[in-house]
């Protein structure tokens, strides 16, 4: 299951936030078509924010044609953003995971390691 982390320093709005993780969940093939997303009350539980955070970010998904909401039953996934890149014996994958185990080993902080990962990408995209 999916469990949400909310930052409420990062100036992202809450409910984008979940509908972030939901994404990543569904990218990392965490989530798939027919799978159940937490209820309202489950998310609400976990990250103390308000009900209606959580119900606008399952809309905002729900909008985009990646899940379904059903009365009475829940929300469901209808889509799949998993591709084979992120199955974790992926050959980019394990290249990424062998430079961060460079990175951590040179004593990089994470904030270094995104300032970098930031930088090159946005050179290549």
């Amino acid at each position: 299951m999916i469990e949400f982390r909310i930052d409420r320093h990062s100036g992202v709005s809450t409910y984008l936030q979940i509908a972030a993780q939901v994404k990543q969940a569904m990218r990392m093939g965490l989530l798939g078509p027919g799978d159940k997303l937490p209820t309202a009350r489950e998310v609400v539980e976990a990250t103390r924010v308000n009900p209606n955070t959580v119900l606008k970010a399952y809309r905002e998904l729900e909008h985009e044609g990646l899940v379904e909401g059903r009365r009475g039953m829940g929300t469901f996934v209808t889509a799949s953003l998993a591709t084979s890149f992120a199955r974790p014996d992926a050959p980019l994958r394990q290249d990424l995971d062998q430079w961060m185990g460079r990175a951590v080993g040179e004593g990089l902080s994470a904030d270094e390691v995104d300032a970098i990962y930031t930088d090159v990408r946005s050179e290549h995209y």
